[in-house]
């Protein structure tokens, strides 16, 4: 095919921890990769929760409301995880334990850099398992009121995001990737969080938001204007970050997919109910594996039998 896919599984060589504020707790908290065994996947590993461990799957969402949020609302639950799950599936990351003390993931600089620097600080490794693919074989789609989010077969995992907001500091925006890891730093990473002030109480007596701050979110003011000294890293940042939202929630897919995602006017809820709509339909998709034929060529895929349970299966 000529696409950007790689055979193998990876993991990390070594340990990283980041330190942080939860945006919506306000509390401290800190958070280190572990490397994983081949198959392991993406595991949150609670340690203010007695160890309990929650799969970052799609099956185990428990909430979309601001964030995504994995378990139970109520209970154990680790909140907040599209940007480290946004910065692995841009870097590559297959299998991950991801210790964390509180029940948020920090949100650091309201973007996916400082993930993606400590993932290239640990460095890369490359397993013996060969890495699996959701190939996406008919169109999807979910809608609600005027917002929409499909998948299509594509030759590579491609996302196109549209927003549209009435600010005139944003207004309507689009953007297309091809996933690599080079476009995901160059072009995703580094775009943050935002809000509107107006936004700010309401978010405060509901018990969101006790953590955010212009040092970790783009904040427009009640004049339409972004309030932040520095200004924007990109002068579409907004729909930057919209996609990187996206990629992260794609990710508890279980497996990186081939095609291609679209969304207008999406966020979190849209996302998990895209993705449970082609996870849920056997006919949408198939399993596959990367092989060379012949030294040098580039990959080709071709459908495997997947094991009775598997990350996919919700």
């Amino acid at each position: 095919m000529g696409i950007h896919l790689y055979d193998y599984q990876t993991t990390l060589k070594s340990r990283a921890t980041l330190s942080g504020v939860g945006v919506h707790s306000g509390k401290p908290v800190s958070l280190t990769f572990l490397p994983a065994d081949a198959d392991t996947g993406i595991v949150f590993h609670l340690t203010s929760a007695g160890g309990r461990e929650l799969r970052a799957l799609a099956s185990e969402v428990g909430s979309t409301d601001l964030c995504t949020l994995l378990g139970d609302p109520a209970g154990a639950h680790i909140g907040t995880i599209e940007h480290v799950m946004g910065a692995l599936i841009g870097t590559g990351i297959d299998n991950l334990v991801i210790e964390v003390d509180g029940n948020e993931v920090p949100i650091l600089d309201g973007s996916a850099i400082q993930f993606v620097e400590a993932i290239e600080q640990a460095g890369i490794e490359t397993l013996s398992a060969k890495r699996r693919y959701i190939r996406v074989l008919k169109p999807v789609r979910v809608e609600s009121g005027a917002s929409w989010a499909e998948f299509h077969p594509h030759a590579g995992t491609r996302f196109e995001v549209e927003i549209d907001f009435a600010s005139e500091a944003i207004g309507r925006q689009s953007l297309a990737v091809d996933l690599t890891a080079e476009t995901f730093r160059n072009e995703i990473a580094r775009a943050r969080t935002f809000g509107f002030m107006k936004d700010v109480e309401p978010l405060w007596a509901a018990g969101y938001a006790l953590g955010s701050s212009l040092e970790n979110s783009v904040v427009i003011g009640d004049d339409g204007r972004v309030i932040n000294m520095e200004g924007l890293r990109y002068p579409n940042e907004f729909v930057r970050h919209k996609m990187l939202d996206a990629m992260g929630d794609l990710a508890l897919a279980g497996a990186r997919f081939i095609g291609c995602f679209r969304s207008y006017r999406g966020g979190h809820r849209l996302n998990a109910a895209a993705l449970r709509r082609l996870l849920t339909d056997n006919s949408a998709f198939e399993i596959v594996e990367a092989t060379r034929r012949e030294r040098g060529r580039s990959a080709e895929m071709i459908a495997v039998n997947a094991p009775v349970y598997a990350p996919w299966v919700l």
